[in-house]
């Protein structure tokens, strides 16, 4: 190889390393102070009043997503196992499509929580674009920090074939008092209906 090429490639390489980095850093710098969701009986609950948590996940769902479907059981494990290690669960139910609107599913009503966010403020807040997608808050000072965002596994499809499980390792992580090894996964899901 030429001298120019192996420049070329190594200048690629870096660029790519530090635009990697600056990401990562950027998702583990970013805070949010509050917010508030309403819940099934139409009260508003705010983010800080879950300030006591050692980590609060906020899980956009939809029951008529096929992939919110495919995580309901999934979702309910992690609630009881993180549950009693002071992991606040929130699910909101956000919009898919015009036809769709804020349904609960009577079989996830009584196990899961859920939130309404009214003009999908909270998922813009948060850059969430899909559901199932979860965001991994942790409150520090007057906020909450963001320690991960994005999909919860690797498969969402076939829970058996899971081979990376991004949001227990991420809240792992957290609950040991380290930074998170993963900040950002991509998921999978049904787009949520921007207003």
């Amino acid at each position: 190889m030429s001298v120019r090429r192996l420049s070329i490639i190594a200048a690629a390489t870096f660029l790519f390393c530090t635009v990697a980095i600056g990401v990562a850093s950027a998702q583990s710098n970013r805070s949010v102070n509050d917010f508030s969701l309403k819940n099934a009986s139409n009260t508003e609950v705010s983010l800080r009043s879950y300030a006591s948590s050692k980590a609060v996940v906020i899980a956009f769902v939809n029951p008529s997503c096929a992939f919110s479907k495919l995580y309901r059981e999934r979702f309910r494990a992690l609630t009881a196992t993180y549950k009693d290690r002071g992991v606040q669960f929130i699910f909101i139910n956000a919009p898919i499509n015009l036809a769709d609107g804020h349904t609960t599913d009577p079989g996830d009503a009584a196990s899961l929580p859920f939130f309404i966010d009214e003009g999908q403020k909270v998922s813009a807040l948060l850059g969430v674009t899909k559901t199932p997608e979860v965001v991994l808050l942790q409150p520090v000072g007057d906020g909450f920090a963001v320690r991960y965002k994005g999909a919860i596994d690797d498969n969402p499809q076939v829970e058996g074939f899971v081979k990376e499980r991004y949001l227990a390792t991420a809240l792992d992580d957290v609950l040991a008092g380290r930074s998170t090894s993963v900040t950002d996964k991509r998921a999978a899901g049904c787009l949520i209906k921007q207003p």
